[in-house]
């Protein structure tokens, strides 16, 4: 082969390989996954929510039984508020958003992201109303089935349920202590006084589920029928373990290491990865540990959760001497008949997760049918995003708006029915049904970013709203996209048109503003100054997007403070608000305030790229 043979075939080699990066636009599935989001939300609406069909709904919820329990999220194409599945899908976006931080932030979906979690974290949070008293669900599932109508509509009743000391929900509990303590690591550059907070309530849920202990749905037995927990032993490892890499508490390690055997950690090999079953990731999570030398005298134990993990990403990966999970002929991973993608998408981001801890580490996934290389693990979880986004037998895209050809019958109430600004009358329940779920035609509103249950084992599909099996969306399917979009669409190379967002289409600029009084852990002793730091406003400049950060310093002591002195580190933008000294990185109160009076405060703001300057006491009088 001459010269120019060889320049021509590499040409040709590069420009398939282009296409094949280009063949799905992940990225704009990733805008249309927060769409769904935006479309799940109960409570009263932000100024700036993105799907307009929407309206305020469930603004009620709790009031008999004397509770603020008015927000949070829908669980699929009904107005239950479940709580196992809810907090699962927030653990989810925080794994998302810890693991992918700069992906997301490359791709200006940060915003987005940090208020979808937070929607869902806000709304735990008033729900963990003491500390052993957590109110787990809102709506019952067959009254709430019975009707066919819009959020904003709701007759249905919305009893609340709660767990306590005597009614324990140790699984229910335990994911959203592993919620709260995931979303802290996530919110942690941009807000430490609501990180701090989220950190409070995940340590006294999860102590309210290890020592009060039992099934949620012995308690709250009108969820047995739709979210059946099969243990809650997974759920109490899966805290710690969130709790561990929050705090860095070795206490949470010891105890992962000690009831690896009694809770089944180190003991169940799984195929599964869901809502219900936590193990596959303990075990992923616990490998990390592993992997970066952290595990000290507890490496024996590591090894063993990591044998584990190992089982897991080689049964999926097809790899693991006939024990592995069931594909379809066009190569889904199969797991069960009822909405089995949400299985698929768990499954495909904790795969993304894994092969990139095993990158860091320069290792290789062992299975027993040969070494694995952990580009080849991520390639699988590739190949589940590409199935749903359309390279399937079908060519249908599985989430809805994103492709030429996706389910338009989906088993979903609000985007079956015109919308309240549409239709403002009123459409009750029996009209629901027979009006718009037996209609024939297309939904009237495009529920986007929608991850409807999928296909049957044999990729067969029928876009049908009465086939819910495989037509109803779900929170627990689509949060688990957040973190695999971002990861495949950082290394795709697509510049869609997400990336150049108006600015009308910009997060609420203060979603993550919350004035908190939590003691800063940056200050040498215990000073008498607390700091709440808040995000303000953002905005971009081309790709780069920049924060106002507010600081609010507080005296907390029962006495004046002067030639009060701070250090701020990282900081690299502008400061307003304080007095810069002769020393490097040193501010003191500006001139007009030479006291700092008991229980006032003053504050100052500073305008730079991504997270939060460090803020600590160098000294007072």
């Amino acid at each position: 082969m001459n010269n120019f043979n060889i320049v021509v075939c590499l040409i040709l080699l590069g420009f398939q390989a282009a296409i094949v990066l280009a063949e799905f636009n992940y990225g704009e599935a990733l805008d249309k996954t927060f769409m769904f989001l935006e479309a799940q939300r109960s409570g009263k609406l932000p100024f700036d929510q993105r799907v307009k069909w929407r309206g305020d709904s469930g603004l009620k919820d709790g009031a008999l039984q004397g509770v603020d329990l008015v927000g949070g999220y829908y669980d699929a194409g009904d107005h239950v508020k479940f709580g196992l599945p809810m907090a699962f899908s927030v653990t989810m976006l925080a794994w998302g958003t810890i693991e992918y931080r700069k992906e997301i932030t490359n791709l200006n979906q940060m915003g987005h992201t940090l208020w979808a979690i937070r929607w869902g974290t806000d709304y735990f949070i008033k729900a963990h109303t003491q500390p052993n008293v957590l109110w787990g669900q809102v709506g019952d599932g067959d009254s709430d089935h019975y009707c066919w109508e819009r959020a904003e509509d709701m007759t249905t009743p919305r009893t609340a349920y709660k767990l306590d000391e005597a009614h324990p929900g140790s699984d229910l509990a335990g994911e959203t202590a592993a919620a709260l303590a995931a979303a802290a690591i996530a919110f942690k550059p941009y807000n430490s006084s609501y990180s701090e907070l989220l950190l409070v309530h995940a340590k006294q849920l999860f102590s309210f589920a290890d020592k009060f202990r039992g099934l949620y749905d012995d308690s709250i037995q009108c969820a047995k029928q739709f979210y059946t927990s099969s243990g809650y032993s997974d759920e109490l490892l899966w805290a710690a373990t969130w709790l561990f890499r929050a705090t860095g508490d070795e206490h949470y390690l010891t105890y992962v290491v000690d009831n690896g055997v009694y809770m089944g950690g180190t003991g169940w090999a799984v195929k599964e990865f869901s809502w219900d079953n936590k193990y596959a990731g303990v075990q992923i999570l616990l490998s990390k540990v592993l992997m970066e030398k952290k595990g000290g005298a507890y490496a024996s134990t590591l090894k063993q959760y990591q044998a584990k993990a190992d089982y897991f990403a080689c049964a999926c990966l097809q790899k693991n001497d006939g024990y592995n999970v069931h594909l379809t002929p066009g190569g889904l991973m199969y797991v069960h008949e009822w909405n089995n993608l949400q299985y698929a998408s768990a499954a495909s981001f904790l795969l993304a997760v894994y092969s990139d801890y095993l990158s860091a580490a320069n290792a290789k996934l062992t299975c027993p049918d040969g070494q694995i290389q952990p580009h080849e693990v991520l390639n699988f979880a590739k190949s589940q995003a590409d199935y749903i986004l359309g390279k399937n037998p079908k060519s249908m895209s599985y989430l809805v708006g994103y492709g030429p050809k996706y389910p338009t019958h989906v088993h979903h109430r609000g985007a079956s029915i015109a919308s309240i600004s549409v239709l403002p009358s009123m459409v009750s329940c029996v009209q629901g049904f027979e009006a718009w779920y037996r209609r024939p035609e297309a939904d009237p509103n495009v529920i986007y970013g929608a991850l409807v249950g999928g296909p049957d084992q044999n990729d067969g599909f029928n876009d049908d709203r009465s086939s819910y099996e495989q037509t109803e969306p779900t929170l627990s399917g689509s949060a688990p996209l957040v973190g695999l979009f971002s990861k495949l669409e950082s290394l795709s190379g697509n510049k869609g048109p997400y990336h150049k967002r108006p600015t009308t289409e910009q997060p609420s600029q203060n979603y993550h503003h919350q004035e908190t009084s939590v003691p800063s852990t940056k200050s040498p002793g215990v000073p008498p100054v607390r700091f709440l730091h808040s995000i303000t406003n953002t905005w971009n400049v081309g790709k780069t997007t920049y924060y106002r950060h507010k600081v609010v310093i507080k005296n907390t002591s029962e006495k004046p403070i002067t030639n009060l002195k701070l250090v701020i580190e990282d900081l690299s933008g502008n400061l307003w608000g304080l007095s810069p000294t002769p020393v490097k990185n040193t501010y003191e109160l500006p001139p007009w305030l030479k006291v700092l009076n008991p229980g006032s405060d003053c504050s100052f703001v500073y305008i730079q790229e991504g997270p939060q300057a460090k803020v600590s006491v160098l000294s007072y009088q």
